[in-house]
């Protein structure tokens, strides 16, 4: 695979269609295939290579501090032994006090980060995630758990485990509903995302996480111990949002789904309403699915937008089933969060509202329309420009973000991985499997 994004890179072509259909599989670990949100950085400057860090509320800012090492020392490979001395250190909790144990996962972490640390930590992680646990079951700190969590959700994405998940669900619900502290339910439920996508989940396992999510949602954190906390509202649906981009059938669940995020888009919290406006726009997006061989399209001619460039392929897109019964409502809501003025909020949530209820009210309008889709005309070739919503891979390469499930996985990778995303997107195929293929702008 490594080599296939390199050759991508080099020629600037896109893969195959069978490889390419990789990126939308149910990833559940290494063996299987291993394919694969904060709401107010989703504007247009977050699509730069250089804003991969979505300041998410996984911690404070002590956390942020603690976690911004030096990289000088990260040049050569003195690195692997400074992660050997960190993740000993970790393991040996008889011998480290809180203070210790909060350096040695702050760096640990920093060093899974920058560096794609795969071989070094490979047979270490049947006494990491124990010691992960007994950080996070201690609570000794808010910051040592935390820390632990971010810790134990970013071993998971450089080394999936299909065991794992039976390993850790128990103690990251427990952490989710018992702690007393917001910071460590938000990283609870984050971990737990990312658990249940890379940790080796059944789909039943996958169907309950995401049916305690919409929960949470749905009681505006009360099922939780956390009544009206828009952090962990939002964590919950955007972890919501990530777990069903693996579903490819997911009409049973969308009413009760849509009931709830149609009512958070009422929310004083703008991330709240952000990232249940993305989780309609992906639920819009998934009615529609290719016609199958054999299917006649007769009936749904006029759902389809011939002229879309971001279809799959120029595959026929067929909606198979009504998203929201009161759609004109819906409709009416989005249009007023895509127009809001007034006083009581700042520019910067404003222009957030503004930029991604456009989007969202445009898929609704237009289910096969994804992020940041312009209509305005290309002179060359008299179509649509489409989505234009690209991550940038250095100066080599781009990621064209099309999809709102691209959008989910990208944003919750960026979560866990922050800055690192780009070496981790380069080396680790757990992260390149679950995103689109880097195509070469050079």
């Amino acid at each position: 695979m490594h080599d296939l994004r390199r050759q991508a890179l080099e020629s600037g072509k896109t893969v195959s269609r069978k490889a390419r259909s990789r990126q939308a599989s149910v990833p559940s670990s290494k063996t299987n295939s291993r394919a694969a949100s904060q709401a107010a950085s989703r504007n247009a400057s977050d699509d730069e290579e250089g804003n991969l860090s979505d300041g998410t509320a996984w911690s404070s800012n002590s956390i942020d501090d603690m976690l911004a090492l030096d990289d000088v020392q990260l040049q050569t490979d003195a690195w692997r032994t400074m992660l050997d001395e960190r993740i000993e250190q970790i393991i040996d909790r008889k011998r480290s006090s809180g203070q210790g144990r909060e350096e040695s996962l702050a760096a640990y972490i920093h060093l899974l980060t920058v560096q794609y640390s795969q071989e070094v930590i490979h047979h270490k992680i049947q006494e990491l995630v124990p010691a992960f646990l007994k950080s996070v079951k201690a609570e000794a700190s808010d910051k040592e758990t935390v820390l632990a969590l971010k810790a134990l959700a970013l071993t998971l994405i450089t080394e999936p485990d299909d065991f794992i998940y039976g390993a850790v669900a128990q103690p990251l619900k427990r952490t989710m509903t018992d702690s007393d502290s917001e910071l460590a339910k938000v990283a609870a439920v984050h971990a737990l995302g990312i658990a249940t996508f890379y940790g080796g989940a059944s789909l039943a396992d996958t169907d309950d996480v995401m049916a305690e999510l919409l929960e949470i949602v749905e009681s505006d954190g009360h099922s939780v111990e956390a009544g009206d906390s828009g952090a962990v509202v939002t964590a919950a649906l955007e972890e919501w949002g990530f777990l069903a981009t693996q579903l490819d059938d997911i009409e049973d669940v969308t009413e009760s789904a849509m009931d709830a995020f149609v009512e958070q888009l009422d929310s004083s919290d703008p991330a709240v309403q952000i990232a249940a406006g993305e989780n309609i726009a992906l639920l819009y997006e998934k009615s529609y699915t290719p016609l199958e061989d054999g299917e006649s399209a007769s009936d749904s001619d006029d759902d389809f937008d011939d002229e879309d460039p971001d279809t799959e392929n120029g595959e026929k897109l067929v909606k198979r089933y009504d998203v929201y019964r009161r759609e004109d409502q819906l409709k009416q809501s989005l249009s007023s969060l895509a127009n809001v003025s007034g006083r009581h909020m700042s520019k910067k949530d404003k222009k957030s509202l503004h930029t991604n209820f456009a989007d969202i009210l445009n898929t609704v309008e237009y289910p096969t329309r994804g992020p940041r889709y312009s209509n305005a005309v290309s002179n060359e070739s008299g179509k649509r420009f489409g989505s234009r919503m690209i991550v940038r891979i250095h100066r080599t390469g781009e990621m064209r973000i099309d999809k709102w499930w691209k959008l989910h996985r990208l944003q919750a990778l960026r979560r866990v991985l922050q800055g690192g995303f780009v070496v981790h997107y380069e080396k680790n195929e757990v992260v390149f499997e679950s995103l689109p293929i880097m195509i070469s702008t050079a």
